[in-house]
């Protein structure tokens, strides 16, 4: 990370050397974000390590804004020192609005529909130096549960299995891509959702932590929405966000949309699974209560006949107890 003398010379130069400074609580990413309080004006200092930079989060922004999303505005940038001064969206998160009680309906269509607008008005050809999310894109990050996390509960795991495992997969994610293509934000959910309830239509929903946003089907944001590891999702929200989005963007729905929804739902939650284990093993072990929720997602989605090879996989090589999130790990 850049120096405490690097960045109060950023700071002054951009006018805010006088600011109250109160760290943020992360999560998962390497990023690191300040709250600059001055006066009666407000904004987030982003910062990086070293051979990191913030150059997909100012491009992704740019193109969500040409859209008629809310991003955040990138108000001033170091990007040799990685840093990066951006618009604060303040405390009305999705999560913190329904753990004070918010109905969640409303929430959850407003992200919907915010998805909608996304996929109805983004040019894939605009944006066509950013990573796709592939098939074999997706099929490596669903090894990581082979690689990374089934050893740490069962020991060692042979590369038959390893390939079987892989073998599974191949024909459902082919399935999974079957879809209108869009830009995919990758990690959609409450936690990174803002109500901004002074602007207007899908503006009202402020978007960030899209910096590893690539092309993609455009099933995968919803799941990242409507099968959140950290939160239940009623499924009577599920059910009238998808008959929404659906009724909205006719031409993702069908036996297709269901397919793809299904399959990288499990995609998800392996990928997810093998995480959130990862980040426990490097001393964040709150990650682990997520995991019988994870495993709960993972055979629900499971039971999608496009998955019944990847079904039976699990019923050969992974115990009931590892399927319900609680054995102990190694």
């Amino acid at each position: 990370m850049v120096g405490t003398a690097g960045i109060a010379a950023f700071l002054r130069q951009q006018g805010w050397h006088d600011a109250s400074r109160a760290p943020l609580a992360g999560d998962a990413s390497t990023r690191r974000y300040e709250r600059l309080m001055q006066d009666d004006r407000r904004a987030l200092l982003a910062t990086v390590p070293p051979g990191e930079s913030h150059d997909s989060f100012v491009k992704i922004a740019g193109l969500l804004h040409a859209v008629g999303l809310s991003a955040p505005t990138v108000l001033a940038a170091d990007p040799d020192q990685g840093l990066l001064l951006v618009e604060d969206f303040g405390d009305g998160t999705y999560s913190a609005l329904l753990q004070a009680g918010a109905p969640p309906l409303p929430l959850y269509e407003l992200a919907t529909d915010a998805l909608l607008h996304l996929h109805q008005h983004f040019i894939t050809p605009s944006a066509a130096d950013l990573p796709v999310f592939d098939q074999a894109v997706f099929l490596r990050q669903t090894m990581l549960f082979c690689e990374t996390y089934l050893p740490s509960v069962l020991g060692p795991v042979g590369e038959t299995i390893k390939d079987d495992f892989r073998a599974a997969w191949q024909a459902p994610l082919g399935r999974a891509l079957a879809v209108p293509q869009s830009l995919l934000l990758r990690d959609f959910h409450a936690g990174n959702l803002f109500r901004l309830p002074a602007r207007p239509g899908v503006r009202a929903c402020g978007l960030i932590d899209f910096q590893d946003a690539g092309i993609g089907p455009v099933t995968y944001d919803l799941v990242s929405l409507l099968q959140d590891a950290r939160r239940d999702v009623g499924e009577a929200v599920t059910a009238a966000c998808l008959s929404r989005y659906c009724a909205g963007f006719p031409e993702a729905s069908g036996a297709a949309f269901e397919t793809s929804y299904a399959v990288l739902a499990a995609q998800r939650h392996v990928r997810v699974i093998a995480v959130f284990a990862r980040l426990a093993d490097q001393g964040r072990p709150e990650y682990l209560e997520y995991l019988p929720r994870l495993w709960r997602l993972l055979n629900q989605a499971l039971s999608h006949p496009a998955l019944a090879g990847v079904a039976a996989w699990f019923g050969a090589h992974v115990p009931a107890a590892v399927q319900t999130g609680q054995q102990s790990r190694q």
